[in-house]
């Protein structure tokens, strides 16, 4: 007689093809939540993201909104009398598909090619969706009933930063309640070698603005003694970093949390080499990773980095002989414990004010800056995650760090009191997040679900007496 939870990895087998035809269908959606793109496509997304939670099982699925924030979606699964509750993690909403000519197929038309599913949003982060979906719907039609209890919070705003978050814990926080939230935004160590994110980079932003002269000159007539700003803000730019690649601003490592010996030990021992991680990233032949000798993924994961998100003086379009009289760029910075997001982005400003050649004009902006997390994973749902992930995967789990933030994880976690929150995802390091061509290793999305699977059984054998969640 087959157990419970055989019963709901029997259902979902026997409903793969549904299931990645529903996930295909969350990507036809372009729900774009950057300015600039139509705001509809992204209801539209978040309608159909409700429509299906409800065709696979959840209850008293609802749009929450905020004014000026694109919808979120709740639902919820009651499972057995006094079980353990859940928060249940992802978003719909997607990046802009950057350049469309670089595409092998269309950013909103997914395709299978060679194990991967291609399109937008494919893993980040409507394969999210999806596994949380197919593991309910297999424990409900599968099995009959949950063991657990589950709430599901999908969000409409998280490519953007999630500005609206406070606003939204606000009004709703009293319908979030669990034990531990499980989050589908992060990525596994490889495709195949599942893992738990249990460190996030935080993330702050400046503007900076150059102008040395009222309007552009003729270069044959002007150029020479009158500086040009675009020139003014490459050396700008340059000063911010030494020539081995680490940053040139006085002070910002004073607050850098060392790794402990387990750490440093945990990540010398990963299965990936600097020659693996550069093919993984894409580099090109000759280019040399910054920051050795220490392993490439210690300083991915707890290292800040700094990046020229963009730069603009005139463009290549209308590129003519002319000084040019302004010229801008957005500098990121990624931030690690225990560095403060707020003395750290006066720093920057600072710095780049001081930087300023030849007397041209710099305006520094700042923009919000989310702080770095970061959690040890010692309390019992860890333990229960990481034998689910073993058992959805064929072999053990890891323990990560992860170099992209999550604005959402910290925040949440402290106003549910603090709860375990376990970040399990299905990118891989060839998934192309937030670039041409995403997607995702269908081998790993169906490990995934199995792994939901199995983890709401092993969080239900979690349970104390009194029905929460044990520590232990």
């Amino acid at each position: 007689m087959p157990s419970p939870v055989e019963k709901a990895l029997a259902h979902f087998a026997a409903h793969r093809q549904r299931n990645l035809d529903e996930l295909k269908e969350l990507v036809r959606i372009p729900s774009c939540s950057f300015d600039g793109y139509d705001p509809k496509y992204v209801r539209q997304s978040a309608e159909a993201t409700a429509a299906l939670l409800r065709q696979r099982g959840f209850d008293k699925v609802q749009l929450l909104e905020l004014e000026g924030t694109h919808p979120y979606v709740l639902g919820e699964v009651k499972g057995k009398p006094g079980a353990p509750t859940l928060l249940l993690y992802a978003h719909h909403d997607v990046q802009p598909p950057g350049d469309e000519s670089l595409w092998e197929s269309a950013p909103y038309e997914p395709v299978e090619r060679n194990g991967r599913l291609y399109g937008r949003g494919t893993a980040d982060d409507k394969a999210g969706v999806s596994v949380h979906a197919c593991a309910v719907d297999a424990w409900r039609n599968g099995a009959g009933e949950l063991p657990v209890n589950l709430k599901i919070l999908v969000e409409g705003e998280e490519e953007i930063g999630s500005a609206h978050l406070p606003a939204f814990l606000t009004k709703y926080r009293s319908l979030l309640d669990a034990d531990a939230m499980v989050l589908t935004d992060t990525a596994n160590f490889d495709t195949g070698v599942p893992a738990m994110t249990i460190a996030l980079r935080g993330l702050l932003a400046v503007d900076i603005e150059v102008r040395a002269t009222k309007t552009a000159l003729h270069s044959g007539l002007w150029g020479g003694p009158v500086p040009d700003a675009a020139m003014a803000l490459a050396r700008i730019l340059a000063s911010l970093t030494n020539p081995d690649g680490s940053i040139a601003i006085p002070g910002i490592y004073d607050h850098v949390r060392p790794l402990t010996e387990t750490e440093r030990a945990s990540i010398a021992a990963l299965p990936v080499t600097p020659e693996e991680f550069k093919k993984q990233a894409g580099m090109v032949a000759g280019a040399e990773l910054i920051g050795a000798p220490k392993h490439p993924c210690e300083v991915n994961w707890r290292l800040p980095s700094l990046t020229v998100h963009a730069m603009q003086a005139s463009s290549k379009k209308d590129v003519r002989n002319t000084l040019t009289g302004n010229a801008w760029a957005q500098v990121g910075m990624r931030l690690v414990p225990d560095m403060d997001p707020q003395k750290t982005r006066q720093m920057v400003i600072d710095f780049i004010e001081k930087s300023a050649p030849w007397g041209v004009e710099v305006k520094v902006t700042g923009e919000k800056a989310n702080p770095p997390w970061y959690c040890s994973p010692d309390h019992a749902a860890f333990g229960a995650a990481f034998r689910a992930l073993e058992k959805g995967y064929g072999r053990p789990a890891l323990a990560i760090g992860c170099g992209a933030s999550i604005p959402f994880v910290a925040p949440l976690s402290e106003a549910l009191g603090g709860v375990p929150a376990l970040l399990i995802g299905v990118e891989d390091p060839y998934t192309n997040a937030h670039s041409e061509n995403e997607s995702l290793a269908l081998c790993d999305w169906e490990s995934a679900i199995r792994s939901a699977i199995w983890l709401y059984e092993e969080i239900a054998n979690l349970r104390s007496p009194n029905g929460e969640l044990s520590k232990q």
